[in-house]
């Protein structure tokens, strides 16, 4: 029996909300290829969970939405050969995504002004530059 999806600690996905179809996967495997059905697609419709909060809703459906049809997050995985690691490893990539989707927004910048000192000093800079470049090319040269 498939396990619940632990996605952080206040959030858990019930295994009865996933979805999975198998189907058969390009790639390794020689002639079992052909007759295994070892890729995974893993879907979890995020619009409508109830395990879900409302606060955390939102903001994942706004981070995900270029990856979401219809509110329905869908997770491919065929890199293995047995259907098994196909399903582990679809199952850690859509709770790492969910993470970061869920992750809280960085905090905000407080915009700063450089003081006098740095000030000063970028113009003493400039000056001294300044005369180091009208002192090159003074010179004409007879080619």
């Amino acid at each position: 029996m498939p396990e619940d999806i632990v996605v952080t600690r206040t959030l858990t996905i019930p295994a009865g909300e996933l979805s999975e179809r198998f189907s058969r996967s390009s790639g390794p495997g020689g002639q079992g290829v052909n007759t295994a059905d070892s890729r995974v697609e893993l879907s979890f419709d995020l619009a409508s969970s109830p395990s879900v909060p409302e606060h955390l809703r939102a903001r994942m459906l706004e981070r995900l939405a270029n990856r979401l049809v219809d509110g329905v997050i869908t997770i491919a995985s065929s890199e293995q050969r047995a259907q098994l690691q196909n399903r582990a490893a679809a199952r850690e990539r859509l709770a790492a995504l969910l993470r970061d989707a869920a992750a809280p927004p960085p905090p905000v910048r407080r915009p700063t002004k450089p003081s006098r000192g740095a000030k000063e000093r970028r113009i003493a800079e400039k000056k001294r530059r300044s005369i180091t470049k009208r002192g090159r090319g003074r010179g004409g040269h007879d080619d």
